[in-house]
């Protein structure tokens, strides 16, 4: 009895060579899909890319498994995968034009206040997502950015035209800082040097 279940959690149905294949072919194929199906996949803007992100393990896992379902074979499956992330990682940094046709360019979304709708479309999103998205890092209107950029990772950055209230807060408070700095060198000044 031990032995079976022994056997059924760690001897591989298939072999080895095959086991780390599946998972290489399957992450080429994962990050070529989802480069080609743009940034909005990685941002997951509303709940049908989230699906889709969702799913996709899902439907890939029995072609990154195959027929095993063996505590081995799910760590060479898996070890396989960091592996080559790490690899393929180190090798992005260090070639610099090839992680741009990789993970692409940033897209500009809104310039000088005003809404790149080509870009938009292009990115195949809508004014109501990018407002949501805004709304979601704390800004109340697009009125308010100056600039959006839908970066290669699916993240948006704004830039607002106004400082936000604790920016402004902060910069008065410096500014008070430096105006007593200056007062009191001044009186250090009309002071002279310390008697002994």
């Amino acid at each position: 009895m031990h032995s079976k279940v022994i056997a059924d959690m760690f001897v591989l149905a298939i072999p080895v060579m095959e086991k780390i294949l599946r998972p290489i072919i399957i992450y080429a194929f994962l990050v070529i899909g989802l480069r080609l199906a743009g940034k909005r996949e990685l941002a997951q803007l509303n709940p049908f890319d989230l699906v889709v992100l969702l799913t996709l393990s899902n439907t890939v896992q029995n072609a990154i498994i195959g027929d095993d379902n063996t505590v081995t074979g799910g760590v060479i499956g898996a070890a396989t995968l960091l592996i080559v992330n790490s690899l393929v990682v180190r090798f992005l940094y260090r070639h610099e034009k090839i992680e741009r046709l990789v993970e692409g360019e940033p897209c500009l979304l809104i310039e000088n206040g005003g809404i790149r709708h080509e870009q938009l479309a292009k990115e195949v999103l809508t004014v109501q997502e990018l407002r949501a998205v805004a709304n979601r890092q704390g800004i109340s209107s697009l009125d308010d950015v100056d600039r959006a950029v839908l970066e290669p990772s699916g993240t948006i950055s704004f830039v607002q035209k106004k400082p936000l209230p604790d920016d402004q807060r902060h910069g008065e408070l410096l500014d008070r800082l430096d105006q007593i700095a200056r007062e009191l060198a001044r009186v250090r000044v009309q002071l002279g040097p310390p008697t002994a």
